[in-house]
């Protein structure tokens, strides 16, 4: 199954709280998805797929920044003619100018431009001085390499400018048609093998935002986890009546039945009250190394991230080699009021992110984790009224960890002019230069993906020059 065994109790915030309230309902998670027909109808073929050999503890974490990030705020040049060119297509009357006082200077270490960061990612400044960020430029969905002439002639991924499509775009790394997985999913699918010896065999991909796409392969099941609260089953208190439905249901969960599926219905179920034992004292407890990283956050990034840093600690209990996982944080759609609300949210996402990589360094994790992100697409470079600005396409964004050749700026920077070289139209939508594709194939590989196996998980790879950028050492 490729949908989230969520059997549990969710406690979540009010963003996006429906979605992931929703992904927890159903008696041991069985009514969450009944179209677990794909996954065993594929489950044979995946069981051919050989595992990549183990190099120890691995984890991807990825943050979506949904809405779509305004890249052009988050990294502004401070060379005189960059910063010029910025400034004259978002005067200071626009609202949404960011000055050059108030930018955090960096230097990429493979680049002769001063660039500067939005002034609420002091810490990413920190970690950028440090090697441990690098910067991904103008990234975006893609079905080829694409010229301003190949864009008119409608050369484009479908319903570019809609956020429902580029959230799924971006999370599958499909552009030219809807996807039932997500790239995320298709990792776990050639890396499940890594995980089977573990008590619980813990799935590959762990959600902290209920049922995504990303995180849907065609084989196998991903995890969703509430953002706060226990992770246990429901309805079952202990006590003596309690505990023996509790034992009808395991006796029923072993019952042999003539129906195809009801074996891999059993599974999840065992599975998850496999998982809910091992995973609810964990989340449900403390954390001496991870808690005080994040004792000062209060937002709601801070506290997805938090909840990964204590499964991430845990891992030699949970005997997981390969975790993904998912968190999230929204309302980058800003068509007024930009500079405020990209404040808010980077004041809540920085400080997080920097929390979640010195947990992972005080764990000795710090080479084995790599954090990113993805969002919807870019804005306009050209500002809209009320000092906000409009969808776009390719924007910048982040890489973190130990395992990260940072300090450095990777893909190309695009010319900030509107209808310049780099412009899909007039309004500086920038024709992204480096592929999902590219993106997600650089860190599968450093996650142990076989190079032999890319094109199964990326299957549009082979349209671009290059599957690895260089980010990962």
């Amino acid at each position: 199954m490729s949908k989230p065994i969520s059997s549990f109790r969710c406690s979540a915030p009010a963003r996006r709280g429906f979605v992931r309230r929703m992904a927890a309902l159903g008696s041991l998670g069985l009514a969450a998805r009944f179209d677990a027909l794909q996954a065993i109808a594929s489950a044979a073929a995946a069981s051919t797929t050989s595992a990549p050999a183990a190099s120890g503890y691995k984890a991807l974490v990825c943050v979506f920044m949904f809405g779509g990030n305004d890249g052009n705020n988050t990294v502004v040049p401070l060379d005189a003619a960059g910063y010029a060119a910025y400034a004259a297509a978002r005067p200071a009357s626009s609202g949404i100018q960011l000055t050059k006082a108030q930018l955090l200077p960096i230097q990429p270490a493979n680049e002769g431009t001063p660039y500067g960061l939005h002034p609420a990612l002091i810490e990413l400044q920190s970690l950028f001085a440090k090697n441990k960020l690098a910067m991904l430029a103008n990234v975006g969905t893609l079905t080829q390499p694409t010229t301003q002439a190949q864009y008119a002639a409608g050369i484009q991924p479908q319903s570019l400018y809609s956020h429902a499509d580029q959230q799924a775009q971006w999370q599958s790394s499909i552009s030219t048609m809807p996807s039932a997985t997500g790239w995320g999913g298709r990792i776990a699918d050639q890396v499940a093998g890594l995980n089977a010896g573990s008590s619980t065999t813990m799935p590959v991909v762990t959600s902290l935002d209920g049922t995504v796409l990303f995180g849907s392969g065609a084989a196998s099941a991903s995890l969703s986890v509430p953002v706060t609260g226990s992770f246990a089953l429901q309805g079952f208190p202990n006590t003596a009546a309690a505990n023996a439905r509790l034992a009808a249901v395991k006796v029923l969960l072993g019952q042999p039945g003539d129906n195809v599926f009801v074996p891999q219905l059993q599974a999840v179920g065992n599975q998850g009250l496999a998982l809910s034992t091992t995973l609810n004292p964990i989340l449900s407890g403390t954390s001496p190394v991870v808690d005080p990283f994040f004792s000062a956050l209060t937002s709601d990034i801070a506290n997805q991230l938090h909840r990964v840093a204590t499964l991430v600690a845990a891992r030699s209990l949970i005997g997981a080699q390969r975790q993904i996982f998912f968190v999230q944080l929204g309302s980058f759609d800003t068509h007024g009021d930009q500079l405020n609300r990209q404040q808010k949210l980077f004041a809540d996402l920085s400080p997080a992110l920097k929390a979640f990589y010195d947990a992972m360094a005080a764990l000795g994790a710090g080479s084995q984790v790599t954090t990113f992100t993805l969002s919807d697409f870019g804005r306009t470079l050209q500002p809209a009224s009320g000092g906000g600005t409009d969808h776009a396409w390719g924007s910048h964004h982040f890489i973190l960890g130990d395992a990260v050749a940072g300090g450095r700026f990777y893909g190309a920077f695009p010319e900030l002019v509107l209808g310049g070289p780099n412009d899909a139209e007039q309004e500086g939508r920038w024709i992204p230069t480096t592929a999902v594709d590219q993106y997600g194939a650089t860190l599968a590989r450093w996650f142990g993906v076989p190079a032999t196996a890319l094109a199964q998980v990326f299957p549009n790879l082979g349209a671009f020059a290059t599957s690895d950028l260089g980010f990962m050492t």
